[in-house]
């Protein structure tokens, strides 16, 4: 077991050597390295392109791995990774608008606009973590937001200048592909030095292990050494954001691995973390390399890096030793603090309110207008399936999310972090690749079984293992990314119908009808009862699965709820796409304006999930105007800065 960063690294170099002498056979080798005469395009391809290539996978693969073992020793947080922490979208922001209204900047190079961007989104995040001290729940929670904002703003900006869509879509998918040696010195001199930093930095890491209280008594300034130690993180994900673009996963699967080989010294774990991330990526590069020898299609590796570290971090976590901290208790809540009544009334006020404003305000060449009385009769039929069927899918994914938590005892879960929505998105996927002229019950049914089956093999682990709540949401970024892997290969062969998934998950109500807003209130109203009556089972399961046990609340009861909330994401999401992250949104505001007790903090989350999505959808309707923008961006946009804002003036 302890050998397995070395058979990673054996695995991708064995994989690479097979592509590598697909196109050029091993006995010319030595001709492509020294040349008698001029060099063929084979030779040209190996040379400058494949042998560069394995050295840049190898030099990203440890530098991801050490900045996320940096971030989660320093933070003692096993979720922190520079993805889920938000400093690689904010890297991606900061390039995204240098190419898009400066291009000038990026003449001395993109690692100072990269480092720039990471260095704020990762300061931002410090700032409103250390109100709390550093919870790792609330740690992960902000770091998903300010990301969550970064790639929304970097994705809403992408589009808005189409011109330059196909290049920005391409680095944000990660890319490896090389043509010459200068990226191999750069990342090689980049990462030697932040490796001596980290190495620098290996006994206050191992002091401020024992508590930060305990390590400042001992003399230890915490604060700048986890500053310092963040800001080598941050150096790593910057470089290879701007060499590489963007790739994750690596810096949250590599530590995971690590974790399980029982390490005894720092730097033994720091070096292993590097080389299990070496072997992972390199692994994934050479199958990219392989299946474009065999098809002749070529994707970025930055989408398909789950397949292989997905199914491993999967078989892992049933084995990682120790202990991680406890997450927060803000799940966990259950006595509620005041009338109920009076902010249920206010947000259900404000649905209707905004739901009759949207209805009736529009965008023409003119401006902005109200509809005219002899107008609405014409554009109600339009408008009024659309509003109906984004506040309904809106109150299915906020019930959704409020479930997870509260059975899960955890903050963080939601359909997305959990993996539902990638599993209701895979569902989509075959469905349109597997089942010929599949009907819109059909999706349906792929949707909802997918979210439901992802919810039910996280549901069965934890139980089977008693697996504490930040591994059970391991295993749900872990099957997500393994969902979004998948769905990546299929759509990367150029099939006509990749863009039928394409414009699907760009999240849209434009084309739903009446009947399928009735299918998405229905179900809506049936999660409200639903949720209602499982008031009981969602007010125990907070409290331990030993006293819900004792209090007798059967496995049926946990199994129920995980299952209802798979099938109300999967609805959701094939009516109106994955849209992103309104199940984490609105619970967490439901909790922030005092809805604790298990009726009306599921109640209010689905009303505040509509909400936002009705707001998202007259976003996207009017924002771009005559064109229509992703109704999950715009979700994005309103919930997360308002969750923010209300973290900032929390107080430890």
């Amino acid at each position: 077991m302890k050998l397995l960063p070395l058979l990673l690294l054996a695995a991708g170099a064995l994989l690479w050597f097979v592509a590598a002498n697909a196109l050029l056979p091993l006995a010319a080798w030595p001709e492509a390295l020294v040349p008698a005469g001029d060099r063929s395009v084979a030779e040209i391809r190996l040379v400058f392109g494949l042998m560069p290539r394995a050295v840049v996978a190898l030099l990203v693969g440890a530098a991801l791995g050490l900045a996320g073992a940096l971030l989660q020793r320093v933070l003692r947080n096993p979720l922190a990774d520079p993805t889920v922490l938000g400093v690689s979208a904010g890297a991606q922001l900061a390039l995204v608008c240098a190419t898009l209204f400066a291009p000038a900047v990026l003449a001395q190079g993109r690692l100072p606009v990269a480092l720039a961007g990471a260095a704020a989104s990762a300061a931002l995040v410090l700032i409103l973590g250390q109100r709390r001290g550093f919870e790792p729940a609330r740690m992960v929670v902000v770091g998903m937001l300010v990301g969550l904002m970064a790639s929304s703003l970097a994705t809403a900006l992408t589009l808005a200048r189409g011109q330059y869509l196909l290049s920005l879509v391409i680095w944000n998918g990660g890319s490896l592909v090389q043509q010459d040696w200068s990226a191999v010195i750069r990342l090689a001199f980049a990462l030697g030095v932040c490796l001596v930093l980290a190495l620098g930095l290996i006994r206050p890491m191992q002091l401020l292990a024992i508590g930060a209280e305990t390590a400042g008594a001992l003399g230890l300034r915490v604060g700048l050494v986890r500053l310092v130690v963040i800001a080598v993180a941050v150096l790593l994900t910057a470089i290879v954001s701007a060499e590489v673009g963007l790739i994750g996963f690596i810096g949250l699967a590599a530590p995971t691995i690590v974790r399980t080989l029982g390490l005894r010294t720092e730097t033994t774990r720091l070096l292993a973390c590097m080389a299990a991330g070496a072997g992972l990526l390199l692994l994934c590069d050479s199958g990219v390399l392989l299946i474009d020898h065999a098809v002749g299609e070529m994707f970025p590796v930055g989408a398909v890096t789950g397949l292989i570290g997905g199914p491993l971090m999967l078989w892992l976590l049933p084995r990682l030793s120790g202990r991680t901290p406890p997450a927060s208790g803000e799940a966990t809540a259950t006595q509620q603090t005041g009338s109920a009544w009076r902010p249920l009334a206010v947000l259900a006020v404000l649905l209707v309110a905004g739901s009759l404003i949207g209805l009736a305000l529009g965008r023409g060449p003119g401006g902005w207008s109200f509809l005219q009385a002899g107008d609405i009769a014409a554009f109600l039929p339009l408008r009024l399936p659309r509003l109906v069927a984004a506040i309904a899918a809106g109150a299915l994914l906020a019930g959704a999310g409020a479930i997870l938590q509260r059975t899960t005892s955890n903050p963080l879960a939601s359909p997305e972090v959990m993996g539902v929505s990638a599993g209701a998105a895979l569902g989509f996927g075959l469905a349109v690749f597997f089942v010929p002229m599949p009907q819109p019950w059909m999706f349906l049914i792929a949707t909802a079984l997918g979210g439901a089956v992802v919810l039910l093999i996280v549901a069965r682990a934890a139980m089977k293992a008693g697996l504490p709540s930040e591994r059970i949401l391991l295993m749900g970024l872990a099957l997500s990314a393994l969902a979004s892997a998948v769905l990546s290969a299929m759509m990367a062969g150029g099939d006509a119908r990749a863009w039928i998934i394409l414009t699907w998950l760009a999240g849209s109500t434009s084309a739903i009808g009446m009947v399928e807003a009735v299918i998405l209130v229905a179900l809506a109203v049936l999660l409200m009862i639903f949720s209602l009556l499982a008031a009981r089972w969602l007010a125990v399961l907070p409290l331990g699965v030993e006293i819900a046990s004792a209090l007798g609340l059967s496995r049926f009861a946990r199994v129920s709820l995980f299952l209802v909330a798979g099938v109300a994401t999967g609805t959701a999401t094939v009516l109106v796409g994955p849209v992103s992250f309104v199940g984490l949104m609105a619970p967490h505001i439901a909790r922030r304006i005092g809805l604790n007790s298990a009726a009306a903090f599921t109640a209010g989350a689905m009303l505040i999930g509509g909400f936002l999505m009705m707001l998202a959808d007259a976003g996207a309707r009017l924002a771009a105007f005559p064109y229509e923008l992703p109704l999950g961006l715009f979700a994005t946009l309103i919930g997360t800065p308002w969750l923010l804002l209300t973290m900032t003036r929390q107080t430890r």
